[in-house]
């Protein structure tokens, strides 16, 4: 297992396949890189597949002292210095796609494209959203605000390995990591807008693909495709899953989906 080095902490990643520009397959907070355990080889297959832990986080070491967004984008930027890799597509899980945004702002024509997975509030998020970003940094309702939100995201799944990962692997981070990843969500709505602002407001713009499978609320879609009608270098696809996390069961549509946006 490769490592690079990000300021003074030792960051994880896997480097399957080969050819560019390469994937960096972000995850998103509270989630390890085993998130994309069947998503990278399959994409490794079509070409170089980067995958990474965060800082404090997986495999990767813990930082001294608090740490939110900024250092998240320096762990992404030691990866692909280590690793070599010239041309970067970013495929990034839910709100790890502004760490994924800032890459292209710093990086420039190195990030040709990006991809999102399953971000589920690209709109203007709702009230129950921001009640929930508050319990996850409340030390008497964290317990109980991510345990309803685990719920949410499993749904009726039966999927084994989707269920251990949130249960298990999710459920072995505690209060600290849970707040400080609700303090960098709320922090990156109020400064930046919603996902799709965000977006359209790089110049130039830049291909985006957004992958997904929940909610399925059909207005969500509508108005993603309403988007795209405006911007053609917007381009959202629903995935048949059931869970927010489609990699688990469908990762050979996902691959499939990614390698022909890419192509």
């Amino acid at each position: 297992m490769p490592r690079a080095t990000s300021g003074d902490v030792s960051i994880a990643y896997d480097d399957l396949g080969q050819g560019e520009p390469a994937l960096l397959l972000l995850p998103g907070w509270c989630a390890n890189r085993t998130v994309f355990q069947s998503l990278a080889p399959l994409c490794g297959g079509h070409r170089r597949t980067l995958a990474l832990d965060w800082r404090g986080h997986g495999e990767s070491g813990a930082p001294v002292g608090d740490f939110g967004i900024e250092e998240l984008v320096a762990d992404a930027v030691s990866v692909i210095d280590a690793s070599g890799a010239r041309s970067i597509v970013p495929v990034a899980l839910s709100h790890a796609g502004w760490v994924a945004i800032e890459l292209h702002r710093r990086l420039g024509v190195r990030v040709e494209k990006l991809v999102l997975l399953d971000w589920i509030i690209m709109m203007q998020p709702p009230r129950e959203f921001f009640e929930a970003l508050d319990g996850m940094q409340s030390p008497q309702r964290w317990r109980e605000t991510v345990e309803r939100i685990s719920s949410v995201w499993l749904g009726d799944v039966d999927n084994a390995a989707l269920i251990r990962f949130v249960r298990e692997e999710m459920g072995s981070y505690g209060p600290e990591m849970w707040a400080r990843a609700a303090r960098e969500i709320s922090t990156a709505y109020a400064d930046m807008g919603t996902p799709l602002q965000t977006l359209a407001a790089l110049d130039p713009p830049l291909p985006v693909l957004h992958l997904y499978a929940q909610p399925e609320e059909p207005r969500y879609l509508a108005a993603q495709q309403s988007f795209a009608a405006k911007h053609s270098w917007f381009t959202v696809l629903r995935l048949n899953a059931r869970s927010h996390f489609p990699m688990f069961e469908v990762p050979e549509a996902m691959a499939a989906a990614i390698e022909k946006f890419i192509g």
